[in-house]
């Protein structure tokens, strides 16, 4: 999948400011998740897997430097064998959202971590990708609320643990604008009407009536006599 403006995007000022948001919070959240295999799916320019200590943590995509290509809504990995899977902002730029996130789940352990990167169409974002839409990243997508995708999520029986949304400045091109309207991101949604620019997402996958089993230890118990004292038994023998 060959996103038009891509690469000229993450080396402007726009793109730095959005990446350095979602790296700075993705390697905060990515350190707590354990296990064999973590998969990052789109954006191989980028390692969003870098604060991870999984063994196998591999990038997959359709195209550019991946360590396994592949159609990203037919992954070649077996069901149940991945414990995380990162994905930034590949639904939004893809034919077939709802395929991509059945084969995650597909792919998934049960209680697997999916963390989802995404633009906010609820945003000042948002609003020049509706009034402005060009052919090239980032405004040749079409932008899902996060509302819309944690009801997709659920539907395949996940549950969201948490949500970030970040880089509430006007999307300007020039650093210095950025920079001026840099005291937006202290207040965040709090304070303003709109939310952040860009959203992250942290998902779980659940399986109904799975429950983790804790080992049951069996203590014998002492009895009386064992527990009088090795003087208090002599005297009495005596």
């Amino acid at each position: 999948m060959s996103i038009p403006g891509l690469e000229a995007w993450l080396a402007s000022a726009q793109g730095r400011y959005v990446l350095d948001w979602e790296t700075t919070r993705i390697d905060a959240l990515v350190a707590d998740i354990f296990g064999f295999n973590a998969l990052q799916l789109g954006l191989p320019q980028l390692d969003f897997l870098n604060g991870n200590r999984i063994p196998l943590r591999q990038r997959a995509g359709e195209s550019g430097a991946v360590d396994v290509l592949c159609e990203m809504t037919a992954l070649p990995f077996s069901a149940s064998s991945t414990d995380l899977v990162v994905l930034p902002h590949v639904l939004e730029f893809h034919h077939d959202p709802h395929q991509i996130l059945r084969e995650i789940e597909r792919i998934l352990i049960p209680e697997g971590h999916l963390i989802i990167l995404g633009f906010n169409p609820i945003s000042l974002w948002g609003l020049k990708n509706r009034l402005g839409k060009g052919d090239e990243f980032p405004w040749n997508g079409s932008y899902i609320s996060p509302l819309r995708l944690k009801d997709w999520l659920k539907l395949l029986g996940f549950e969201v643990d948490r949500n970030y949304f970040g880089c509430f400045a006007p999307p300007f091109n020039q650093q210095k604008w950025l920079t001026h309207w840099h005291f937006m991101e202290a207040a965040g949604d709090r304070w303003w009407g709109l939310p952040g620019g860009v959203y992250l997402l942290h998902a779980i996958k659940r399986v109904p009536g799975m429950r983790l089993i804790a080992p049951k230890w069996k203590t014998a118990k002492v009895g009386s006599k064992a527990l009088r004292p090795v003087a208090q038994k002599e005297s009495n023998d005596g």
